[in-house]
């Protein structure tokens, strides 16, 4: 499988970067192809009507990000929640996604806390975020609350109930998303997709 994980903090080092290192090292252990866009360390401008001329600099900006998404099969979109919201630059990612890079695959949301919320991320991404970039949350979605107490490393240590039982979690769900991207390869296959006529979601 090939999985881009989209961390989504603009922070430069950021708890949310230390969960995708570590969603990263579990696909990485899986054999699996992973590539890694983190806003903390890529700073993209926000969209703009720029966008839909083809020669923009914002295009031959965005270019590499575009292919990066397109190679991928699925997705980890990792949120952490600001002020009960998605991150704007995060955000600004679907806005940019104008050329179908996430049509019709696969993503896991991985919502991130400092304390106990972190539902609101996953709302927000389930209801505003697919539209016109057709991609397909995967019904599993994790919640890691209290982040600062859990995922500082890679061991996988009974004792530590909470780091234990959110490692496993985690783990649990990359399977699960794995499965539906062997399952949407087969559908994107199929040709019946027509974006030409049906450009936007409605």
């Amino acid at each position: 499988m090939k999985c881009a994980i989209i961390v989504g903090s603009h922070r430069p080092a950021s708890e949310s970067s230390k969960v995708g290192r570590f969603i990263e090292h579990q696909l990485k252990e899986g054999k699996h192809d992973v590539s890694v866009l983190d806003l903390g360390k890529t700073h993209l401008p926000l969209w703009s009507e720029e966008k839909w001329d083809a020669s923009s600099a914002l295009n031959k900006l965005w270019k590499p990000y575009s292919d990066q998404l397109k190679a991928a099969e699925a997705f980890v979109v990792i949120s952490p929640e600001w002020s009960g919201m998605v991150p704007a630059g995060l955000k600004n990612i679907f806005l940019l996604c104008e050329d179908y890079e996430l049509a019709n695959k696969p993503a896991l949301i991985i919502a991130v806390s400092a304390s106990r919320g972190g539902s609101y991320p996953v709302a927000e991404l389930r209801m505003s975020s697919y539209k016109n970039t057709f991609i397909c949350y995967i019904p599993e979605h994790v919640i890691v609350r209290s982040v600062k107490d859990v995922l500082n490393d890679f061991n996988m240590d009974e004792s530590k109930k909470e780091d234990f039982y959110i490692k496993n979690r985690i783990i649990y769900s990359l399977k699960i998303l794995e499965q539906y991207a062997l399952a949407l390869n087969k559908v994107r296959e199929s040709g019946i997709f027509d974006y030409e006529q049906y450009e936007y979601g409605m």
